[in-house]
């Protein structure tokens, strides 16, 4: 390995020089690093991911006592057999992706060593995600996994166990991957994969189109998981469609189309639909608020609010030590520190831990009671609340509620391949909660996603924007969002969703001549 000048890359439009010591460039862990991806190349040649030259992967070098965005890179060479490498083939670059040694040049028929043709969009993946590793796979799943419908932007997969494996995702999540078009040279990709990134700030994989993904992750351990994670669903996706089965809905019912190509469809449902006088739909996506449009305002007033406020200091008590409950407290105490500089009525200080764990819990009660009582949107409340009725559905002392209409609209709706979403204020745990376990039994193989307040505030127009584009509709106006609340329905047709409004027992009045439709029973939709 010859060390060579700093001959940097151009990142983000500039050149950066690297100041690196030597102890750490000739370190242990610089080598195990190039072992390790010798390795795994040899792992990924055997899977089909880097055949044919093809492929790559690069980790930093890992040292505990160096932040994650200043240590080495260690990346393999473009053009070369990946399960011949050896770790004296590597590149070693420096945090901001200036070469610091290269290979020595081996005799005929090998090639002059060069850096890997996907540097630069490795450097993206590592200055946007401070990622630890990245892998460029070429397996075949994720090639034709492109080309099932070679127009659409994104690889959607819902109600797989594989999608556990992808960091941020449950089961019953939607798993959204963004699809780039593919271009002669890699390092022309680079300004498609950085607007994917920018636009999915999710997504830990981009899918290049008849080529190939780069998968990252916070380490090594964590990118190759996920790409094996990719590659399954992937192949997943494939076998169903050749079943003729639909991957990207929550049964994976049949996809065959009817009158005129209606997508995902299934062809039996449909047609005795259409006999009991039902209308074909005209939109894709149904978004659904809970309380008030799904759920009695009573279930949520008088049943879980009123649980979580009278156990909080049980639940705190119990999982003080957890790092789960650690993370809420964190929550809570920065939440009350702005509600105390902002005068917010009835915030208490949280001492601090010398104080004695009886009397933070003690001030963190005061203060979740008072939010309750203000009916405060805010993430820190959610979060909490979530984690307390989890336990409650855990030991049968809730049980989620819904109207009589809901089950058999949400079947109704599933069986014409219209996918169903809940947005609620509620977390998306505590959503998933109330439907996996109500009075009808678990709903949740009807619902392909959830939304909350992450997404942004319900009586915000943004927030809807952010909803469409998740979902990946062409046109907002596919979207027909479904609420009790005149604000949220204001804000929703203003970011052009279709809009009905819930009169349910016990919801509040509208404004006169408030101009949107209404309904008092989901079978009126």
């Amino acid at each position: 390995m010859a060390a060579v000048p700093a001959a940097p890359l151009a990142v983000n439009g500039a050149v950066k020089t690297a100041v690196t010591s030597q102890a750490y460039m000739e370190s242990n862990r610089v080598k195990e690093t190039k072992n390790l991806i010798s390795e795994l190349c040899r792992q990924f040649y055997n899977l089909g991911w880097v055949s044919g030259t093809g492929g790559s992967i690069t980790i930093k070098v890992h040292d505990d006592s160096i932040p994650k965005p200043q240590q080495l890179i260690i990346m393999s060479p473009s053009g070369v057999q990946k399960e011949r490498m050896v770790p004296d083939d590597m590149y070693l670059l420096s945090p901001t992706g200036s070469v610091l040694s290269s290979p020595l040049p081996k005799p005929y028929p090998h090639k002059p060593p060069k850096c890997s043709d996907c540097a630069p969009l490795f450097m993206k993946a590592y200055d946007m995600r401070n990622a630890g590793a990245v892998i460029h796979s070429h397996g075949m799943e994720s090639c034709l996994v492109t080309m099932l419908n070679p127009l659409s932007k994104e690889f959607r997969i819902t109600h797989m166990e594989m999608i556990k494996g992808i960091q941020g995702h449950g089961y019953y999540d939607e798993l959204v991957v963004p699809i780039i078009e593919n271009t002669a040279h890699e390092r022309e990709l680079t300004a498609s994969l950085t607007e994917a990134i920018e636009a999915y700030p999710k997504t830990t994989a981009v899918l290049v189109r008849n080529h190939g993904i780069y998968v990252w992750g916070d380490s090594w351990i964590s990118a190759k998981t996920q790409a094996e994670c990719y590659h399954y669903l992937f192949d997943a996706a494939i076998k169903l469609h050749q079943l003729g089965l639909d991957w990207s809905t929550p049964s994976h019912g049949p996809t065959h189309s009817f009158g005129g190509g209606d997508r995902n469809i299934s062809l039996s449902a449909k047609a005795k639909l259409i006999s009991n006088n039902d209308i074909e739909p005209s939109r894709h996506c149904i978004v659904l608020d809970i309380e008030g449009t799904t759920t009695p305002i009573s279930f949520v007033a008088d049943v879980l609010f009123p649980y979580a406020r009278d156990n909080v200091g049980r639940h705190l008590d119990a999982t003080y030590d957890t790092a789960e409950t650690q993370e809420d407290i964190k929550l809570l105490s920065s939440q009350v520190r702005d509600d105390l500089e902002q005068g917010i009525v009835g915030a208490v200080p949280i001492p601090s831990d010398d104080a004695g764990k009886g009397e933070v819990i003690s001030a963190l009660v005061a203060n979740v009671e008072a939010m309750i009582k203000a009916d405060r949107k805010i993430t820190a409340l959610k979060q909490l609340q979530g984690h307390i009725w989890r336990t409650g559905f855990q030991n049968n002392e809730l049980e989620g509620v819904v109207f009589d209409d809901v089950p058999q609209a949400l079947e109704k709706w599933h069986a014409l391949g219209i996918k169903v979403y809940i947005y609620s204020s509620g977390s998306r745990l505590a959503q998933r909660l109330i439907f996996g376990s109500t009075n009808y039994g678990d709903l949740r193989k009807y619902l392909c996603g959830f939304f909350d307040t992450a997404v942004g505030n319900k009586r915000e127009s943004r927030s809807y924007i952010e909803i469409s584009e998740s979902v990946g509709v062409d046109n907002p106006s596919e979207i027909l969002f479904v609420t009790d609340v005149f604000q949220e329905a204001v804000a929703a047709k203003a970011a052009g969703l279709e809009v009905i409004i819930a009169i349910r027992a016990g919801n509040g009045p509208l404004p006169e001549n408030h101009g949107f439709k209404t309904i008092k029973s989901f079978s009126e939709i």
